[in-house]
């Protein structure tokens, strides 16, 4: 049996600069973290009394013979690129919902990379994972997808990421105190909304103008100075930090008419008239979590005035891992 699993993640600040059609031509980087909520991904060989080879278990049940027959994209076409494992049991579960912009399709593809790679009793280094999740997902899958995801995924923490033509760095600051103190500002909601990010990309993306082109450079730009602000190691600059992602969200917007909605705008000022400092929806837009930066003294008060679900979590940083690996 092998058990994966791996994080979800909170991006705060250049969400949209971590596509190829962008970075391999600008300046890109993102500011973002993982959090102690997972994809778990069980692997088991399935017994050959089953009248079936494959059984693939997620918020569907598929019992089929030949991997072709697969369903779901993800587990069919990476079991299509492993021609030894004959047979397998794959059961899926996750902490929080799907399609809800806290990057939980890419936190599949890479747990169960790190799965299926256990199981050959091959270990991928942070690197080798999220360089092959990327190219899975957008040149196999031929998904519109960013690239900050599946990093994120593999390396764990809290980080800057820079995007290059054909490579990326990770910056880590999990050991800054700010960082320390930003994790007790942070509050996230769950809107009851499910989306698919990849029609919202795909919109931001399409007839990429002058004013899309200016946003793109501002929210790389604005990444920038949220790294300063990291920087500093001062714990009362969280307020400025605050502040931008506030503005991010602000100028985000305007790429896409998906990206918000009236009842979003009307729950995002809710929050900024009780004292959050800043918030956003997190990922693509359009629903899902919202993430609000409360200071933490009137941060319980704020959280008892608001009828929608708090969800209780805290930065992690150990990235995708093998939990449990017994091949008996």
């Amino acid at each position: 049996m092998i058990i994966t699993k791996t994080p979800y993640r909170i991006s705060f600040f250049g969400g949209g600069t971590d596509f190829p059609i962008w970075y391999k031509k600008n300046k890109s980087q993102v500011i973002s973290t993982t959090i102690n909520k997972y994809s778990y991904i069980v692997l088991r060989n399935l017994p050959s009394i089953f009248n079936y080879k494959f059984r693939i278990r997620y918020y569907f049940r598929e019992e089929v013979k030949k991997k072709n027959k697969i369903k779901h994209p993800v587990v069919r076409e990476l079991l299509l690129r492993y021609p030894n494992i004959k047979s397998l049991d794959m059961n899926h579960h996750g902490d929080l919902p799907a399609r809800t912009g806290i990057g939980s399709s890419s936190s599949f593809t890479v747990g169960f990379i790190q799965s299926l790679n256990a199981l050959k009793n091959h270990k991928l280094s942070k690197f080798e994972l999220a360089k092959q999740s990327i190219n899975f997902e957008q040149r196999v899958l031929k998904e519109t997808v960013g690239s900050q995801d599946q990093i994120a995924a593999s390396y764990g923490g809290f980080n800057k990421i820079s995007f290059f033509k054909d490579s990326f760095k990770v910056n880590n600051f999990n050991q800054n105190h700010m960082i320390k103190e930003l994790e007790k500002w942070c509050c996230l909601f769950y809107l009851g909304s499910q989306r698919s990010s990849k029609n919202i990309e795909k919109k931001k993306f399409y007839k990429l103008n002058k004013k899309k082109i200016k946003v793109l450079n501002y929210m790389t730009s604005i990444c920038s100075e949220a790294e300063k602000l990291i920087k500093t190691n001062k714990k009362e600059n969280v307020k400025y930090f605050a502040e931008l992602l506030k503005d991010q969200w602000n100028i985000k917007k305007e790429l896409n008419k998906m990206v918000s909605s009236r009842e979003i705008d009307s729950i995002n000022n809710f929050f900024l008239s009780k004292g959050a400092l800043g918030g956003k929806v997190i990922g693509a837009g359009g629903g899902g979590f919202y993430l609000a930066m409360i200071p933490p003294n009137i941060k319980e008060n704020i959280i008892k005035k608001t009828n929608l679900p708090n969800i209780d979590f805290n930065f992690e940083n150990k990235g995708s891992l093998v939990v449990l690996n017994n091949k008996d």
